[in-house]
């Protein structure tokens, strides 16, 4: 089992970080931390890294049903999204699967919220770049 699933989109890192951005809120996600590795490489090591940004996706009703299955499971939150700019201007994006990570424990009401997240997380990457958040804004 991956413990991931990704896309590349022919966006510059920036624009891939506003699109991700508006992929996660319109499935309920919102970004609560957001690490530039490349900033943080340079500042405390003084190295080059190519542009890297790891959001931190949370979907709160989801967050409060996982806490309330298993009261130690802050300790994986948020879901994380990662944004690493290729060598091709492309920028690639990649989630989490919940199910990967969760599966040591022993929950299954747990798993059952894993799979939901899931889901969803593999929509929010599905839908980046194609243009379905703009449709889907308008029809609202």
């Amino acid at each position: 089992m991956s413990y991931h699933f990704s896309k590349t989109v022919d966006l510059p890192m920036e624009a891939a970080v506003s699109v991700t951005t508006e992929a996660l809120k319109e499935h309920g996600f919102g970004v609560l931390t957001e690490i530039d590795v490349q900033q943080t490489l340079k500042k405390k090591l003084d190295v080059d890294f190519h542009p890297y940004r790891i959001l931190g996706a949370c979907n709160p009703k989801m967050a409060y049903q996982a806490l309330q299955a298993e009261d130690k499971i802050g300790t994986m939150l948020p879901c994380n999204v990662v944004l690493q700019e290729r060598d091709s201007g492309c920028t690639e994006i990649s989630a989490v699967d919940p199910v990967a990570s969760m599966q040591a424990i022993e929950n299954p009401k747990l798993a059952e919220i894993a799979a939901s997240v899931r889901s969803a997380l593999q929509e929010v990457i599905a839908d980046i770049g194609t243009g379905k958040l703009r449709q889907r804004s308008r029809v609202k």
